[in-house]
């Protein structure tokens, strides 16, 4: 794989990822763009102990371009892009709306309390980043190949280390929006990568909960032992292979929703071996396929790699990646409704158990 970095008409960073070592990439962004906007705000909830990204510059970003538009296409004579190459394989950029930056803002980097406890705020650091997965507007995750899938956990691999080194990123969230059920606004198929400036509250509770657990048990793995219980049941195993394992979780929150795991633990997307990369693709196209095959339509779903803190806690982290579609039954939603968005309580109207085994039987 080689790795060329260039930079777009505004100064945002562009990386190739090319599964050819004798690419060329020397195309120059054309456009005439305004500067990138400046760190966002994040402002302190004491009541939920959690920071939010005030981020209104985002109000303006593209939504549901033509194909003809999408700013994700290969550039050409006559219609650029964010990407100025005529073709590519794996490309990251910097967002051009992020919700966190490394670009200055008048807001100070640490805390500032200015009339009591819910005035507290500080500057929205960190970096946010688009991945394209391939050069195919109309393709999407997965329709890749597993070669390709590999060249995008390069991709993965290769930013999570870097942002890790950043003095202002304090966790990387690799992550995909597919559909617009889910509220996508670009069609292409594309990820994300959030460096946020905090460990955010959903990670901070499971390594919470990883801690006592380690603490009442000598030391042992939550992540770890719950693998090995599903693995050792079988009854919500959806596929494995020598190197991962993907299954419904007991207490599914989603209709429809397999976390996948490196049998061997890991703390992050860089730790994992070759031959860990190379079985990740496999096992994760089949999945989404048969996400695709459940309802004969092409599933809305969220994508999550959680991955350890850059700083905290690696000791008690178990890489892994969370995949759940929205769709419960042909032409029907789950929503996040009273329960859900106020108490943060989920009801499942599928039993784990009945979702494995749907997916198990979609098999191709």
């Amino acid at each position: 794989m080689k790795r060329t970095v260039a930079q777009l008409a505004d100064g945002r960073e562009l990386i190739y990822f090319d599964e050819r070592d004798d690419s060329v990439r020397d195309a120059v962004d054309r456009r005439s763009l305004p500067p990138p906007p400046v760190a966002s705000e994040l402002r302190y909830d004491p009541v939920l102990d959690e920071w939010v990204a005030i981020a209104a510059h985002r109000q303006t970003r593209t939504h549901l371009p033509s194909s003809d538009e999408c700013p994700l296409c290969p550039a050409t004579v006559d219609r650029p892009s964010e990407i100025p190459a005529s073709d590519y394989d794996v490309v990251v950029f910097e967002n051009r709306f992020p919700a966190f930056s490394h670009r200055a803002s008048d807001m100070p980097a640490e805390a500032v309390v200015r009339s009591g406890p819910a005035a507290a705020s500080r500057s929205g650091a960190g970096r946010c980043e688009v991945v394209c997965f391939t050069a195919e507007h109309g393709g999407s995750f997965a329709s890749l190949s597993p070669s390709r899938v590999r060249t995008v956990v390069e991709a993965w691999a290769d930013r999570t280390a870097e942002l890790s080194a950043r003095g202002d990123v304090e966790l990387v969230f690799c992550f995909e929006n597919r559909g617009e059920e889910i509220g996508v606004t670009l069609h292409h198929p594309h990820g994300q990568i959030y460096g946020y400036p905090f460990v955010p509250p959903r990670v901070r509770r499971m390594l919470t909960s990883a801690r006592r657990y380690a603490a009442d048990r000598a030391g042992a793995n939550l992540f770890a032992d719950l693998l090995a219980a599903e693995r050792a049941t079988g009854e919500r195993i959806v596929a494995e292979n020598e190197h991962w394992t993907a299954f419904v979780p007991a207490a599914a929150r989603w209709p429809y929703e397999v976390h996948l795991y490196p049998n061997r633990r890991v703390p992050d997307i860089p730790a994992l071996t070759g031959p860990e990369r190379d079985a990740f693709g496999p096992i994760y196209l089949d999945v989404l396929r048969r996400f695709d095959r459940l309802f004969g339509r092409p599933a809305p779903y969220i994508s999550a790699w959680y991955q350890a803190p850059t700083r905290v806690d690696r000791d008690l982290a178990y890489l892994h990646l969370q995949v759940f579609t929205i769709r419960r039954a042909p032409g029907k939603l789950k929503y996040l409704a009273g329960s859900e968005s106020a108490m943060g309580v989920f009801i499942n109207d599928i039993r784990p158990e009945e979702a494995a085994r749907h997916l198990r039987e979609v098999a191709a």
